[in-house]
């Protein structure tokens, strides 16, 4: 029981909260979370979930807790091919689809190229082929010498607002490999990404601004997830999509996709 007390105590430290806050969110004693925490007393299995529903835990961690506890896991990590994802894959492919010609990619918790509409070899133009055999990573294939960034022209800025993306997702998840991946794009060069993206006069959102032949494409991110997840897999996808932020982008984009 002490090492599920530990994690417990873990994530709640990760999330900044109190033992006081936390029994008050859970509605349960603080006295009984402490004991809960030291290994005094044994977790049940519905207390375990609904700590972790408290802290935020990814679901893939939810079960580490669960198995810390002695309990079996409840969130199956079904394969993105597998037939129980099929209707998930046909959403994904649904959404990308229907954003076209704007550009749309899939990734999952690591960033990893999942699928892509027929407007992403816009973005991707240039980049080394090494970069592009799978698994793509989309932000190491953005931020990589070799990839997009020459063609980013507000490099400094965007990889500022992309590191503190993963940044933030690794301190969610504690996933070490997120980790590993922020130190590694953390080394590559183009601008101070340590560094706070300060809003220009009429900024309201951080624009991807790429070079795409003699014109340049000022594009706006959105992300998209599924939002009541049950499955790991499931809950690690995201779309992202890159909309056009004039109409000379709007229109550069139709004219490549009629090409």
């Amino acid at each position: 029981m002490g090492e599920v007390g530990g994690l417990l105590r873990e994530w709640r430290t990760r999330r900044r909260l109190s033992q006081l806050a936390l029994a008050h969110e859970a509605e349960i004693s603080p006295r009984h979370l402490s004991f809960l925490e030291t290994g005094r007393s044994a977790p049940s299995r519905q207390m375990v979930l609904r700590l972790a529903e408290h802290l935020d835990v990814p679901l893939r961690d939810r079960d580490q807790l669960l198995l810390a506890a002695g309990y079996a896991p409840v969130y199956p990590r079904r394969a993105l091919d597998s037939p129980e994802l099929s209707r998930v894959r046909a959403a994904v492919q649904l959404v990308l689809r229907a954003h076209e010609p704007w550009p749309a990619v899939a990734v999952d918790r690591r960033w990893r190229l999942v699928d892509g509409n027929a407007a992403v070899p816009v973005l991707t133009a240039g980049a080394a082929p090494h970069l592009l055999r799978p698994p793509v990573n989309a932000l190491r294939l953005t931020l990589h010498p070799d990839g997009l960034a020459p063609r980013v022209l507000n490099l400094g800025q965007w990889r500022a607002h992309l590191l503190a993306r993963l940044r933030r997702q690794a301190q969610l998840t504690a996933d070490p490999d997120l980790t590993a991946l922020l130190d590694e794009l953390r080394g590559y060069p183009g601008g101070a990404g340590g560094e706070p993206v300060e809003p220009g006069p009429g900024d309201v959102v951080v624009p991807l601004r790429l070079r795409h032949g003699d014109g340049v494409l000022t594009l706006l991110s959105t992300v998209s997830t599924f939002g009541t997840p049950l499955d790991v897999t499931v809950e690690e996808l995201s779309i992202e999509t890159f909309l056009p932020g004039d109409e000379a982008t709007a229109a550069a984009l139709r004219a490549a996709a009629a090409a």
